[in-house]
């Protein structure tokens, strides 16, 4: 039974995204052809996209942006998660800095991530160090406010129980606040790993000689309609990919081990 409902799960999973491509397909015939919305040039096709992303995959261009692209989040999100995780707990040990720093932190973060690309640009000159500076920044302070809302929301039984018990302030992070947060801190890891992948798209748009963002803008530059949506493509399943296989199977052994 279990096999036949995977079955039946994969074949509308199928299903559905034929529909979704014959709908497109439909919407640039009709708005190119009898309605005339607008011209071949401006609007995709499922077939030029396609062809698009063989002839990148070719050449090279579309792995060896990826490669790029992946190095640089990787390495810019490993640095928010240290430098967040300093300001996440340091904001949730002082009420000073949780009543005057947090709200600054939330303030920044609301703020674009190209926002930070001049900066970026002056700061460390059209280098990957730059590029690398605008991953730190769109994410760290996410970072820190989902350590922070995890420790926050961790029940206040919990800590009094440990602290009948003889618990010192080291055994209460280590046994009992850190393992009761880390559901609501991978929930958060999440988001901010979604903010950084989109500041590392800002940044390779402003200054990147090679990667995801900027073969997106080199389709643009040629007007190639069909390129940049190829890229967007890659780009939307990237994001699905970490977010399926590395963040979505975490989360499930942490819940399982927890019994929800």
């Amino acid at each position: 039974m279990q096999k036949k409902s995977t079955t039946v799960k994969v074949i509308t999973s199928i299903i559905f995204f034929v529909a979704i491509i014959a709908l497109w397909q439909a919407i640039y015939s009709l708005g190119t052809g009898p309605l005339g919305w607008w011209k071949t040039y401006a609007m995709p096709s499922p077939w030029g996209v396609v062809q698009s992303f063989v002839k990148m995959v070719r050449n090279g261009t579309i792995i060896m942006a990826t490669l790029y692209s992946l190095r640089r989040v990787l390495i810019g999100f490993l640095i928010s998660l240290a430098i967040g995780a300093v300001f996440g707990i340091l904001i949730s040990f002082s009420k000073f800095l949780n009543r005057n720093l947090k709200p600054l932190m939330n303030g920044v973060q609301s703020l674009p991530s190209v926002c930070w690309v001049p900066f970026a640009i002056l700061w460390f000159g059209l280098k990957e160090s730059a590029i690398i500076f605008v991953v730190v920044i769109g994410s760290t302070f996410s970072v820190a406010l989902a350590i922070e809302n995890a420790i926050q929301t961790v029940p206040p039984i919990y800590k009094r129980a440990a602290a009948t018990m003889g618990a010192g302030t080291v055994q209460m992070y280590q046994r009992v606040i850190i393992p009761a947060a880390l559901p609501g801190f991978l929930a958060g890891i999440r988001q901010s790993w979604s903010f950084a992948w989109r500041a590392l798209m800002s940044g390779e748009v402003m200054s990147a000689y090679v990667g995801l963002g900027y073969t997106l803008m080199a389709g643009r530059d040629m007007a190639d309609i069909n390129q940049v949506t190829a890229v967007m493509l890659v780009i939307i399943l990237i994001g699905i990919l970490i977010d399926r296989l590395l963040f979505s199977n975490i989360e499930k052994h942490i819940l399982k081990k927890r019994g929800l």
